[in-house]
């Protein structure tokens, strides 16, 4: 039997080289935050802008709905591969059947009884060269009151190869790829998810902070403007000022009153956003204390990032730009399926047995050697559809998907750059903000100060004063509202370009632009 022991070893190699041909890729779900975030379970939330992002890696519930996408496409592409997973099967069967056989010349009746016993075993296996490949061994005993007991053994192999249709390795790894193209996918979509997330919940976290810088604002301005009050009544008491001048001032107060009341619910409002997306459950009941400072660095408006760069790094990153180019690859897929089932279908089968006998199971098995009983037969099918048009309009379809394709990731590409460049050019405009806002705060004060001055001495109105104060409270307001406006425009263009969650070290995957071994 050592020839039949080369086929089996044959039969091994081809699914080994089935397997390697048919490798897919792993689902990557994971998300990894900078560090572990733990607060307590009870009393204010002291977070700062990092310990908020971790705490939204952790849980947020959209995310860890997102993270299943991966293991879904995964799941598919495990299918698939399935369909080059090698088949075990096996048969048995017994027979016992009794009958009674007639001589004409004679009338006699003669008993037959007659008894037999088979099994068969074997495996088969899809290749990806669009063969199939079966190795059986069979075996079969039967007895007989009118014949000798025979027992035979067959080991067989068949081989169907695909010759037009269906053949070639790159043909029927099509669905398989498809499957792993979808799995990376999958991945890119993750990290947008995950870019847009840490994005929103970072402008969510300054905004906040940025609310509760304008509600301290307004808190002193209040401050300011009852004091001015408390000075304008005693200066009436003194004769040297007016009774109407107290309205001016009573009114520049409660104007401040207000404002100090929707810039405290605006505040409300952010937190409430906020702790929708970082905590868990129902939070809204505590207080969020955040601690990252909102002051910045004096920020040089000329020391701005070059939009090209940013262009180029989005060209790379961007999760939407890479998840467009595996589309591409995918439906450049599907046309090598579509162009090969242009073709007729003509397959090959080619079976080849050898057959040993003797009267018992066990000297079967050992004649299988010693026997010149062999059979081998071989077969052509041919198959072709007149006209053939299902197959030519699968393949017109295939192939106006991939020219969408091509359009759609150059109109892609295109938007992108503009976003990078609005974007450079809006953290332009927030840097040059900043140092403008800081010298009209300065010189705001300056005028508050003149004008109080002469109101003490009587050279002018409440009136006046409470426009001075009100002139400062909105350069105040502006500033506070340029460094947040600084900031959140770093994220949306650190976010635009990509880079997001590398400059934040935060472990996602789809960092890198798709590698196909294929291609």
């Amino acid at each position: 039997m050592r020839h039949w022991r080369r086929l089996a070893w044959l039969m091994v190699i081809l699914i080994g080289v089935s397997a390697c041909a048919s490798a897919q890729l792993r689902p990557d779900n994971e998300v990894g935050p900078p560090r572990p975030a733990g607060v307590p379970e009870e009393g204010p939330l002291v977070l700062s802008v990092e310990e908020a992002v971790a705490l939204a890696l952790q849980n947020n519930p959209g995310l860890l709905a997102e993270q299943q996408n991966p293991l879904v496409a995964g799941a598919f592409a495990r299918v698939e591969r399935a369909r080059f997973d090698p088949l075990l099967f096996a048969r048995y069967d017994r027979l016992g059947e009794r009958t009674q056989q007639q001589f004409a010349n004679t009338g006699n009746q003669l008993d037959i009884v007659s008894d037999s016993e088979s099994y068969t075993v074997g495996a088969n296996q899809y290749l990806p060269t669009g063969t199939t490949v079966e190795l059986t061994f069979s075996q079969l005993l039967s007895e007989s009151n009118r014949a000798p007991t025979q027992a035979d053994a067959r080991v067989g192999l068949t081989l169907t190869q695909a010759l037009l249709r269906g053949a070639g390795i790159g043909t029927n790894l099509v669905s398989l790829r498809q499957a792993n193209v979808d799995v990376a996918a999958s991945a890119y979509q993750l990290r947008g998810y995950v870019s847009q997330l840490v994005a929103d919940v970072e402008n969510l976290y300054w905004e906040y902070r940025g609310a509760r810088e304008q509600e301290r604002i307004l808190e002193s301005s209040l401050e300011l403007a009852e004091r001015q009050v408390e000075q304008t009544q005693r200066q009436i008491e003194a004769g040297s000022v007016a009774r109407t001048e107290i309205a001016a001032a009573r009114a520049e107060a409660a104007r401040r009153q207000q404002a100090l009341i929707d810039g405290s619910a605006a505040a409300e409002r952010i937190r409430n956003n906020l702790l929708a997306r970082i905590f868990p459950g129902e939070p809204f009941g505590r207080t969020l204390q955040a601690t990252s400072q909102i002051e910045i660095d004096s920020v040089d408006a000329s020391d701005t990032p070059e939009a090209a760069e940013h262009a180029a790094l989005a060209q790379a990153r961007r999760a939407e730009l890479n998840e467009a180019r595996l589309q591409l690859a995918r439906n450049e897929l599907e046309v090598v399926a579509t162009r090969n089932g242009l073709l007729p279908r003509l397959d090959l089968f080619l079976t080849l047995g050898q057959t040993g006998f003797a009267q018992s199971f066990g000297d079967a098995r050992g004649r299988l050697d010693d026997t010149e009983s062999y059979d081998l037969q071989g077969a052509v099918e041919f198959e072709y559809p007149l006209g053939n048009r299902a197959a030519r309009a699968d393949d017109d379809r295939a192939r106006f998907e991939v020219q969408q394709a091509e359009a759609s990731i150059d109109n892609l590409s295109r938007l992108i750059v503009a976003e990078v460049q609005n974007a450079v050019v809006e953290v332009r405009r927030a840097a040059s903000q900043i140092e403008a806002t800081a010298a009209t705060v300065s010189l705001q004060e300056e005028v508050l100060n003149a004008e109080q001055l002469r109101f003490e001495v009587g050279r002018s109105t409440a009136l006046l004063v409470a426009q001075a104060q009100r002139d400062l409270l909105e350069a105040q307001l502006s500033r506070a509202a340029a460094i947040i406006d600084y900031r959140q425009s770093l994220i949306d263009l650190y976010r635009l370009d990509g880079s997001l969650l590398t400059r934040r070290l935060i472990d996602a995957p789809g960092e890198l632009p798709p590698k196909l071994d294929w291609q």
